[in-house]
């Protein structure tokens, strides 16, 4: 069978031809059509699409005839027009060699199946619409790629008539060419998050079809709860066998996690490609799958990355796609329709605090524009061996803004990341973190400025400093002094230079976290009857405007918040808290009108002492100024410091030193190596 050059879409009747000849003649498989293995309901519209007059009433998971095959009821049509089962054509025409897809579609009884593409505007096209009825009927449509510069999907809806209708399997193929089939290494760093690790590895170890994909599964252990102790790990390694590995070393955080499953997927020298996997995510197991493939078919070496779904709200994407804003060095959204936390049940918020509808991806403008990435959050991320062997591994600098720039990186050397529609995994999202606060705080300001000094087209970072400078204003007047001796303790360590982080990596988190005893805002406990109780003073007038929503309040709140700095506090705030604040509402403004409050953390789990001290606050104030200043002055020589330093601090040889390893030639396991 060969492929169509005309340059409408062909659809012809193989009802006799098998699929398994299809690959015999030329193609393999790009995209299964898939379900959820246990038809969980709660997922159920990421794999299912539905109209906005259709309600989730029409889904059964007693329809769901097995990972691939679905029963559509008399009467009903069925669209799978939805984020794991709509063919990416846009992902697959502007990255791939592919200029032809493949839809192979085999069901029983009477209905009709009817093919439909969209455009970057989201505007929904019928191809084509055949009836097909009998038992094991094939239906293949040849569709080409040409008109998906800009963005939009292939998807088939089916409609059932007076009797049910059954699809028994579906694919996207593309042409082989001369690609060959990569393999690819897993590699999951976990600290002490054995019961994801056992859960994942559970369905790695049932799914078939992506052990064909699989040569290694890496869990680099550095937590003191083992994953090989977990009940259940001995079932799930009786399974995988010799592909499951687990290598135990010291907590090196996330860089030193991942920096190990890069530098054991190249030095063992079984795999085209290592993937990196967050421990506390759910997988969908055919995204693997679909990562592998595309990256085989790109035109050139390429990181593929997936999306990132709320573990516990599943039908949101937390994120898109995320590119660094070169003037801010902040990640931000790639196009301005974009959404945060898209519902494909009931949409994005609207400006006035609600939902603004059906969610799903047909009715969904923004999703069908191809969203161009800098880079992949490492929750699920497909890295080629060649080129982590030519730019090396990741900074050594724990956590935060690894991912980032090692895609910046990637890109600068001539790799393009790419965030692959209908790959995915749930993970927890950052809405119940708050990760500027407490001992991460070192780790956001060190590392942001470190990518930005390597990376950043402006001569002295852009908006980076004064930025900075702000975020450190905005926790002193909220009482985070916790958090400020963190940033300012980061700003210390980046004018020292980058010959200091080797040596920090396994010592700063240390450090940072016993400093907390010092400071009543990141001593937390649990119930409000743990302090003292609340003296509140004279009752303030409500504000008539928010001041969120104001530039010109926030100006004001501002000013006044700094000149309250240098006033007394109200006689007894160290005795007694005025106020409780809940996390929702610790914003600087609100925060900062206070001298003392219990406020609760992201979490919910804790509560801590907010208490108003001016000599520190001034005396952190005048050392943040001190430090931004040099840090803006010494930008040209800290730049040039940090690019000269950055091949040798991403080297094989740096992280051996690191990881406590002796050298190793690469294609070799190390020798006793922990199964």
């Amino acid at each position: 069978m060969s492929v169509s050059t005309a340059k409408q879409p062909m659809v012809s009747d193989f009802s006799d031809t098998p699929v398994s000849s299809v690959e015999s003649n030329g193609y393999r498989v790009a995209t299964r059509v898939i379900f959820p293995s246990d038809a969980d309901l709660d997922v159920m519209p990421l794999y299912i699409d539905l109209d906005e007059d259709e309600s989730e009433s029409h889904i059964h998971p007693e329809d769901v005839r097995g990972r691939d095959s679905i029963t559509v009821r008399p009467g009903v049509r069925m669209s799978l027009g939805s984020y794991f089962n709509a063919f990416p054509a846009s992902y697959w025409r502007r990255w791939s060699v592919v200029r032809t897809v493949r839809l192979v579609v085999n069901t029983s009884g009477p209905g009709t199946v009817a093919v439909y593409k969209s455009n970057a505007r989201g505007d929904r096209q019928r191809v084509q619409s055949v009836q097909v009825s009998g038992e094991h009927n094939q239906r293949v449509f040849d569709l080409p790629l040409e008109t998906f510069g800009d963005g939009g999907f292939y998807w088939f809806d089916l409609v059932a008539g007076e009797k049910e209708m059954l699809l028994e399997s579906a694919q996207y193929w593309v042409p082989t060419a001369s690609q060959p089939h990569g393999t690819a290494t897993f590699a999951t760093t976990t600290l002490n998050k054995p019961d994801y690790v056992v859960k994942n590895l559970r369905a790695m170890a049932g799914d078939i079809s992506l052990r064909d994909v699989v040569d290694e599964i890496l869990i680099i252990d550095q937590g003191p709860k083992k994953v090989a102790e977990y009940p259940g790990f001995d079932e799930v390694k009786a399974a995988l066998g010799d592909q499951l590995v687990t290598i135990d070393q010291a907590n090196l955080g996330g860089s030193g996690g991942f920096s190990r499953g890069m530098y054991e997927g190249v030095a063992r020298g079984k795999s085209d490609y290592v993937i990196l996997l967050d421990d506390d995510i759910s997988l969908e197991t055919e995204s693997i799958i679909r990562l592998v493939t595309f990256a085989d078919m790109c035109k050139k070496p390429t990181l593929v990355g997936g999306h990132m779904f709320d573990l516990f709200n599943r039908t949101v994407l937390h994120t898109y796609g995320e590119i660094v804003d070169p003037y801010y060095w902040q990640p931000a959204l790639p196009h301005p329709d974009q959404s945060l936390g898209h519902d494909f049940v009931h949409g994005d918020r609207s400006d006035n605090g609600g939902q603004s509808g059906g969610g799903g991806l047909r009715s969904t403008d923004w999703l069908h524009q191809r969203t161009d990435v800098d880079y992949n959050g490492w929750w699920m991320d497909l890295i080629p061996v060649s080129v982590i062997k030519e730019i090396g591994l990741s900074l050594p600098v724990f956590i935060k803004w690894d991912d980032a720039e090692y895609g910046l990186r990637a890109k600068e050397a001539g790799y393009n990341t790419v965030s692959l529609p209908g790959a995915a995994v749930w993970h927890i999202s950052w809405v119940d973190k708050d990760d500027l606060v407490g001992w991460q705080a070192y780790f956001h300001d060190r590392n942001r400025y470190i990518s930005a000094l390597l990376h950043s087209p402006f001569p002295r970072g852009g908006d980076i400093v004064s930025n900075s400078q702000k975020l450190d204003l905005k926790h002193l007047v909220s009482m985070q002094y916790y958090t400020v001796m963190g940033r300012l303790q980061a700003q210390r360590d980046l004018l020292a230079g980058p010959g200091t982080l080797p040596g920090l990596l396994a010592t700063k988190l240390p450090a940072i976290r016993a400093a907390a005893k010092d400071f009543s805002d990141s001593t937390l406990k649990k119930e409000y009857e743990d302090f003292p109780d609340i003296h509140a003073p004279k009752p303030k007038r409500p504000r008539k405007r928010s001041v969120e929503s104001s530039r010109f309040l926030k100006m004001a709140e501002g000013a006044k918040a700094v000149l309250r700095q240098f006033r007394r506090p109200r006689p007894g705030h160290l005795d007694n808290p005025q106020t409780e604040i809940a996390f929702k509402d610790n914003k600087w403004w609100n925060t900062a009108q206070w001298d003392s409050a219990l406020v609760t953390n992201a979490e919910g789990t804790g509560i801590a002492w907010y208490k108003r001290e001016p000599a520190e606050m001034r005396r952190m104030l005048a050392e943040s100024a001190a430090n931004q200043a040099r840090i803006l002055h010494e930008w040209p020589r800290l730049r040039d410091e940090y690019k000269k330093a950055l091949p040798q601090l991403t080297s094989f040889e740096q992280w051996e030193e690191l990881f406590g390893i002796e050298h190793r030639p690469l294609g070799e396991p190390p020798a006793g190596e922990e199964n």
